[in-house]
């Protein structure tokens, strides 16, 4: 069995974060581990306080758990503070040969930051240059290049300038825009358009963290870039399809329905 590690927050509603992240791994049939950078006080209405881990236990718990498991692909989220992203990236930086998945968690759903402006500048210098595939939003996206992204073109501009930084590829999620949905997938330089269909369903939670987490995996089985990433949109489409409540706020993806739909 392949082992896919999350790095990443604590959201206790299992929608986002590292319980969603597991959660995505094992409806793959991958084994999950994990490294917490941050224990989040969240309901599915909103983040209300975040305690972050001290950056030297989080470096800590990577090196002490890459010394000893085989990990097949890792995947960033949530990293919080510049200092902590700083010790990610110390640590993933010896593992060049190990596929790297970055979300750039940067806001939650509702609107709460989950990165300072240190981190936003360890993104760009340290992590994204050595990221197998950067995977942002709309919002992401224009703070991590600098660029204005409202357009298809401007997608485009934005991927390229991802993989200029250093990014093998870059994936920039096209749903915050009107009309159905089209992300733009850069791999050295090259841009193909993924168009996708818009699910008319109430808001849902961790869609981001469900991509990226279906790509490490897809990676970690030695799929293609672009097989990949597809196979993960149609993984995160069947889990929207089939979302449902869990509290009086966002939904959460059906994961295992997910697993099921895409086959193997």
């Amino acid at each position: 069995m392949r082992t896919t590690l999350t790095i990443a927050g604590s959201d206790p509603t299992g929608g986002a974060g590292i319980q969603a992240d597991l959660q995505v791994f094992s409806s793959l049939g991958c084994h999950g581990a994990a490294a917490i950078t941050a224990l989040t006080v969240q309901d599915t209405r909103g983040v209300h306080a975040t305690h972050h881990v001290p950056p030297e236990c989080v470096r800590d718990q990577l090196v002490c758990l890459l010394a000893d498991v085989r990990v097949d692909a890792i995947k960033t989220g949530m990293l919080g503070l510049g200092a902590t992203a700083e010790a990610v990236a110390g640590v993933l930086e010896a593992y060049p040969e190990t596929p790297l998945v970055v979300d750039p968690v940067l806001r939650s759903t509702s609107g709460s930051p989950l990165l300072d402006d240190a981190g936003l500048i360890i993104l760009q210098q340290r992590l994204i240059p050595i990221a197998t595939l950067v995977t942002p939003n709309l919002d992401e996206a224009e703070l991590l290049t600098g660029l204005q992204v409202r357009s298809l073109r401007q997608m485009r501009d934005c991927a390229r300038r991802l993989t200029d930084l250093g990014a093998k590829a870059a994936l920039v999620k096209g749903g915050h825009l009107p009309g159905d949905p089209v992300d733009v997938l850069c791999i050295a330089g090259e841009c193909r358009d993924l168009p996708g269909s818009r699910v008319d369903r109430h808001a849902v939670h961790g869609t981001g963290c469900a991509l990226a987490g279906a790509a490490a995996v897809f990676l970690a089985e030695g799929r293609p870039m672009l097989q990949a990433v597809e196979r993960a949109k149609a993984y995160v489409a069947a889990g929207l399809a089939a979302a449902h409540a869990i509290g009086r706020g966002s939904d959460v993806l059906d994961y295992a329905a997910a697993a099921r739909d895409i086959g193997p």
